[in-house]
């Protein structure tokens, strides 16, 4: 168990957080949410006791072992992989190294028999005979290849270098986990086995994430660092989040009768106690809700930006014939012969584990790369806009955020461009910002609006909740299910695919699955399942 007692951090004048009280306690999985810079990566370095407090302590239950998601890449590049995962057991790791060296000598004294006796005791008792096939079965769950766990670090790239990292994370046990954006850079295979991996965990599980569906299938409560503050929350992050558009509502309708907002809250309270994510979390927050009250139901400081995509023009019934299409990049053929039409209103999820594939097949069909093989022709009706994996190269303008706008606008007058960003929340002196020193949230922010303004009825976004946090992320959530023209997306986010998609792709290396479904039922297929099998032999 965690206890954090009259916590305060300041930073000048500015209090992230003021006197804050929290129990965390096993069993449960707790999600750290909070606005971009209310300090939710910094609380976990105060609980992990990398940062002190200005005030207050942090007690954890004696003899419990913390493990943390490590953030530096390249702090154990010279180190084997199998043996990097192995180090997140340090008492363990150490009894190894140990051992290790009293067998290497070349006179084995009997003080130092009896040294290795003591050892090998500890050892067993730390279940060491396990520890290499239990490194490597985390591995293998994180799409890490037995064929790489004897090599170092250094020769892995960086996606893969942060699945060693998570497994490290995991590796023995620990009682108390504290994570980081656990899901950057996995694909959706290893985040579901994650969740399965965190859904059978019984220690206590600390997470910061902008994963809304991982932040669902895992938490059991939900810790909002809001006014500098952190209030808990029985329940994941969707009952979070109603809860405080609810309290959002109820707030502003000042005229409404005290009666009618408690009938609308029984309302929200009955239809969330029918809906449990979780059975562990199912009891604890029927208990918290059969004693919630107006009072108890808060509104957060969060922004949303608003994100709306009108087309200016209806597409005919075929937007784009893609013919025979082949690719190969550094000798490997990441585009194998693919032919399919897209019809008005198709929601394409593009999925699979190359993420250069379906890349390379935007930018052909964008006119950025050309195929090797093939044809691709857009309807005469239809208008695109596109969205890039990376857009720096748009950012590298001395201009403001008006001025770069204005390059993409009809409009030049200056309260219509500033009327465009302060909707992605962009206000004030916001808005002169220059456009080459924005963050890349920013600037995502930007494309969206870019993007809107163009009026195109084919949008193609390639990895676009990339850099942003939760509140974006559901803005574009929602403005993409409202849009009623074509799209084409990439993204790791599953509720983002499931909400949006009505058909998915697969691009494999031995052509592409093609289902007008949703994306649940694309994973639970069958047939799909089948077809996977034999497409990636």
């Amino acid at each position: 168990m965690i206890n954090v007692n009259n916590v305060t951090l300041r930073y000048g004048k500015r209090a992230l957080f003021e006197d804050a009280n929290i129990k965390f306690t096993p069993g449960n999985c707790y999600g750290l949410i909070g606005a971009n810079g209310a300090g939710k990566s910094t609380f976990l370095k105060i609980l992990s006791g990398e940062i002190e407090p200005n005030t207050g302590e942090v007690s954890i239950t004696p003899g419990e072992r913390m493990a943390v998601l490590k953030q530096n890449h390249y702090e154990f590049d010279e180190i084997e992989v199998l043996k990097t995962v192995m180090m997140g057991h340090a008492r363990l790791f150490k009894i190894m190294e140990e051992k290790d060296a009293l067998y290497a000598k070349a006179e084995f004294s009997e003080e130092d028999g009896m040294r290795a006796a003591e050892l090998e005791g500890e050892f067993q008792d730390l279940d060491g005979w396990q520890a290499e096939s239990d490194a490597a079965e985390l591995l293998i769950g994180l799409g890490i290849p037995t064929s790489v766990h004897d090599t170092k670090m250094k020769d892995l790239d960086g996606n893969e270098k942060v699945r060693v990292l998570l497994a490290q994370a995991l590796f023995g046990n620990p009682n108390i986990l504290l994570l980081d954006e656990p899901t950057n850079h996995l694909n959706l295979e290893s985040i579901r086995w994650l969740e399965n991996f965190l859904s059978r965990f019984e220690g206590t599980v600390i997470v910061v994430s902008h994963d809304r569906h991982f932040l669902n299938q895992v938490c059991t409560h939900i810790a909002d660092i809001d006014f500098s503050k952190i209030q808990m929350y029985v329940g994941n992050y969707d009952w979070w989040y109603e809860s405080s558009q609810l309290a959002l509502r109820l707030a502003r309708d000042a005229n409404k009768k005290t009666d009618e907002k408690r009938k609308e809250l029984e309302a929200f309270i009955a239809r969330f106690s029918a809906n449990a994510s979780k059975s562990k979390q199912a009891t604890s927050r029927k208990k918290q809700l059969e004693k919630l009250t107006l009072e108890d139901i808060k509104p957060s400081s969060r922004k949303y930006p608003f994100i709306n995509f009108k087309s200016e023009r209806e597409a005919g019934k075929q937007l784009l014939a893609v013919e025979n299409l082949s690719k190969t990049i550094d000798g490997v053929k990441v585009l194998n012969n693919l032919t399919f039409t897209i019809n008005k209103g198709d929601k394409i999820a593009f999925v699979g584990p190359d993420g250069i594939a379906k890349t390379t097949f935007f930018k052909i069909v964008m006119g950025e790369m050309e195929a090797d093989e093939g044809s691709y022709s857009w309807g005469i009706t239809t208008s695109q806009a596109y969205f890039p994996k990376d857009s720096q190269d748009y950012f590298n303008s001395e201009m403001n955020l008006v001025d770069w706008l204005r390059q993409y606008s009809k409009d030049q007058d200056e309260s219509f461009l500033r009327g465009f960003l302060g909707r992605m929340l962009f206000s004030g002196e916001e808005a002169l910002k220059k456009a080459n020193v924005l963050s890349g949230g920013e600037k995502v922010r930007c494309m969206f609006s870019k993007m809107m303004l163009s009026g195109s009825n084919v949008l193609i976004l390639d990895e676009p909740t990339n850099h942003l946090d939760l509140e974006s992320i559901t803005a574009l959530n929602n403005g993409l299910v409202d849009f009623d023209g074509t799209i084409l997306f990439v993204s790791h986010d599953h509720q983002f695919i499931q909400t949006i998609a009505n058909r998915v792709m697969e691009i494999t290396p031995s052509g592409l699955i093609d289902k007008m479904v949703t994306y649940d039922e694309y994973l639970e297929n069958e047939d799909v399942k089948k077809q996977r099998e034999t497409m990636y032999v």
